[in-house]
């Protein structure tokens, strides 16, 4: 219904000088995208308000429908106007520098101000102001904008059934960056991954579920799928849509996708806050704070103030470590996570790495790690594992956890036994071959029961080292590999073959 409107775009996108990469692609259909669609939810509650209120009620309260966009910076007068036939009035409608100077000198300036009179953060004027203040214009020709916008306002965002298309069109847009570089990568964690995660996980309607890394928010909008397809009320639905999925995210292109993901996938105001999740002193997060459901894929590497660094119990550079501190203080007890990280968490010997692992096999119960292959995460260049693991009702905290002094394995592991599993697709993955839902079916299958298999074992803890609590990714079940060779055997067969080459040159010469 829409593919071809955005294959237009793109062509538009990839002419415009002032968009250079797939990052700058989306980020500018984003906003495009963004004010479309807050120009047809203005129309269809206006026109709700109309049937709904009568005619009395109206003339009681003197209230017709305020929309949230004053008249000159609504969409269906700047971008869109139309004619007596409903086609955009090109006569009327600006294109050409004029264009250009009216969405950066007076648009943008009007969008940005929504942030400092929003009532909260959770309303969708906050959610103006903070994406328009976060993204800037980067179409440099009025032309090529106007084509865009004649593009974008082909799309409708009424039927449910036009938001899935949408959001499908949109997750393409979102991989492509993930495809495109290094840096795209930060945006994408593939879809049947999370999917696997979110199976495992089982998040039902009435938790809170919460990404505090959320990206392109692929785990929060893939939630909502997975709860939509249960039989829900109208009670439910709602709730779904307002008090269910939280995320958080530090860069501002990530944020603005995030936002314009969800609402793709049906949340009209998404809880998303903009901000730098390892600021919180995890000291300070109280019972009220905390989720049934944490699933992500923190950011590997990075680095962070030395004053952020210092509000953690186990102090590391490591921003992926800081963030599973972090989510493990935000789990309820009894509450189920999901996260990836880069593999040599499992077995590095820093201290901060020992610490960690002590305590998280300590406060919770880590009972599945998948191993993913190399190539899951398409241009990452690491590898990568998946924690699940459930947090434990006790009175021993992360706080207490001191920096991998032991201290702490004089109590009672929450942990008794870990299920893992080897993932193994039978196939090099990569940008033409990538991830798919059946590669991960009899992994979700499996871990239902802790099936053992050549590609899965469980490893008990009371046998693993209570000094380097080394929960390195080790398969019983694999066919021995011959022991590596000395390198004095290896110079010595080489001396010898070279030995051999040399007679048999030798006899050669002399048949001549």
């Amino acid at each position: 219904m829409f593919e071809q409107a955005f294959k237009n775009l793109d062509d538009t996108l990839r002419r415009e000088a002032g968009c250079t990469t797939e990052l700058d692609y989306t980020e500018q259909s984003s906003w495009l995208l963004f004010l479309k669609y807050l120009d047809d939810l203005e129309q269809e509650r206006c026109q709700r308000h109309l049937l709904t209120a009568s005619p009395q009620i109206a003339e009681l309260t003197g209230k017709p429908y305020t929309f949230i966009i004053d008249e000159p910076y609504r969409w269906s007068v700047w971008a869109a106007p139309k004619d007596e036939n409903g086609k955009i009035d090109h006569n009327v409608a600006l294109t050409g520098d004029d264009l250009r100077d009216f969405v950066n000198d007076q648009l943008f300036p009007y969008l940005q101000k929504f942030k400092q009179n929003a009532e909260s953060a959770d309303t969708i004027e906050y959610k103006i102001g903070e994406i328009f203040g976060e993204i800037k214009n980067k179409f440099q020709s009025g032309y090529n904008l106007r084509d865009a916008l004649d593009e974008i306002d082909e799309l409708r965002f009424q039927s449910q059934d036009e938001k899935h298309e949408l959001s499908h069109l949109y997750e393409a847009k979102i991989k492509n960056m993930g495809n495109a570089g290094r840096n795209g990568g930060e945006y994408y964690t593939p879809r049947p991954l999370i999917r696997a995660m979110i199976q495992v996980i089982k998040p039902q309607i009435g938790e809170r579920i919460y990404d505090g890394a959320c990206g392109s928010a692929g785990f929060l909008c893939e939630s909502y799928e997975y709860l939509r397809q249960q039989k829900l009320t109208t009670k439910q639905l709602e709730s779904l849509q307002k008090e269910t999925l939280y995320g958080k995210e530090k860069k501002s292109l990530a944020y603005v996708i995030g936002i314009m993901n969800m609402i793709l996938h049906g949340i009209d105001a998404p809880n998303i806050i903009h901000t730098n999740t390892l600021t919180e002193n995890v000291n300070d997060i109280q019972p009220k704070d905390r989720f049934d459901v944490i699933l992500a894929n923190p950011p590997f590497g990075g680095s962070e103030r030395k004053e952020i660094k210092e509000t953690f119990p186990i102090k590391t550079g490591e921003t992926a470590f800081l963030f599973l501190q972090h989510f493990i203080k935000m789990l309820k007890p009894g509450g189920r996570a999901a996260i990836v990280i880069k593999n040599t968490f499992l077995s590095n010997a820093d201290n901060a790495s020992k610490g960690l692992r002590e305590e998280l096999l300590t406060s919770c119960n880590l009972h599945t790690i998948l191993d993913c292959p190399g190539g899951t995460f398409i241009g990452a260049g690491v590898k990568t594992v998946v924690l699940f693991f459930e947090k434990q009702d006790l009175s021993l905290d992360v706080s207490q956890t001191q920096q991998g002094n032991g201290q702490l394995s004089m109590f009672p592991m929450a942990t008794e036994r870990i299920w893992y599993y080897q993932l193994d697709p039978g196939r090099s993955l990569g940008k033409t071959n990538p991830l798919n839902d059946d590669d991960l079916g009899e992994f979700v299958g499996f871990q239902e029961t802790f099936k053992e298999s050549d590609k899965s074992w469980l490893v008990e803890v009371k046998d693993i080292d209570r000094e380097t609590f080394d929960l390195s990714v080790k398969n019983p079940n694999a066919p021995e590999e011959d022991p590596l060779r000395e390198p004095w055997e290896i110079l010595a067969e080489i001396s010898a073959l070279d030995g051999e080459s040399a007679e048999i040159l030798e006899s050669i010469g002399g048949m001549l």
